[in-house]
């Protein structure tokens, strides 16, 4: 299943993806958030869809939200493609490197990127996040795909001065308002056959700066879930995003930085596109 959630910031509404077309699907009476993944809400939706199978239509030209309903946390990977790492002039990290973005940086696939007062150095990371599905707590290795709710589509923007910098952890340059989109869908693992063998791309003004598959990821997806918690305690609806391939702008020869205007799209085999409009902070 595709599951998307349509309507104004902060009042979005769940729908799913059929056949190329987007429902509403208020009726069932829950978002997808915590609740909704901690009680069976995937396999629980797929049955009430059975039985109501007319559905109102979104209407075209209706905002995409964030695929998720405010998830507890969310968790980054950093260095976590090697020819990232290389790019990055930094060695292949031994153990997986993790920090927090904030929950507030979330925002829809379309929604924009606004650059935060004070930014210099805005940069794009296309990334495939996973969303988690059950509570989970020390999980082996081998059972971990079974925490999965699904994935999706992030762009874990990153603001390089902040980040780099400003001192102490990377989340300051990570956590900005609109530096997390999210979406279009949350796609359930059944269609995803090989999360390993994904095409992503993005783009910057049409010009095409980041052309990678998911297969050059150093820690693959069960083994982040397993060790992420061995450290903490993942919720339903947690996102995890499994960092960015090469061919961000602070890799680039000189470095390569968003500016006010600039158009940025990308995308990942079976999960769908992105686009967003750059402009400055303006309150």
């Amino acid at each position: 299943m595709h599951l998307l959630r349509f309507g104004p910031p902060g009042h979005e509404k769940p729908g799913i993806l059929l056949h190329e077309k987007m429902y509403d699907v208020s009726a069932f009476g829950e978002d997808y958030g915590e609740e909704f993944f901690d009680s069976n809400g995937i396999n629980r939706l797929r049955a009430w869809l059975k039985t109501h199978p007319s559905l109102p239509p979104v209407p075209p030209g209706t905002r995409i939200g964030p695929c998720v309903m405010r998830p507890s946390k969310m968790i980054c990977v950093g260095l976590n493609y090697t020819k990232h790492a290389f790019e990055s002039k930094m060695p292949l990290p031994p153990e997986p490197i993790f920090f927090f973005k904030s929950t507030t940086a979330i925002t829809g696939p379309h929604d924009g990127l606004v650059i935060p007062k004070g930014s210099t150095k805005m940069d794009w990371e296309i990334e495939l996040a996973v969303v988690v599905g059950k509570k989970a707590q020390y999980v082996e290795e081998k059972n971990a795909m079974d925490y999965v709710a699904g994935f999706c589509l992030h762009n874990d923007y990153s603001e390089r001065a902040f980040q780099l910098e400003r001192n102490g952890q990377w989340t300051k340059g990570k956590s900005a308002d609109t530096f997390a989109p999210l979406g279009p869908y949350l796609v359930t693992p059944e269609e995803i056959p090989n999360f390993n063998d994904l095409k992503m791309w993005l783009k910057v003004n049409g010009v095409l700066m980041q052309d990678n598959n998911t297969d050059d990821m150093i820690f693959e997806v069960p083994f982040l879930i397993h060790y992420i918690s061995q450290f903490m305690t993942l919720l339903p609806g947690d996102v995890i995003s499994t960092g960015t391939p090469s061919g961000v702008g602070h890799g680039q020869h000189p470095p390569r930085y968003l500016k006010p205007g600039d158009v940025v799209e990308l995308g990942i085999e079976r999960l769908g596109e992105q686009h967003q409009v750059v402009r400055a902070y303006d309150h």
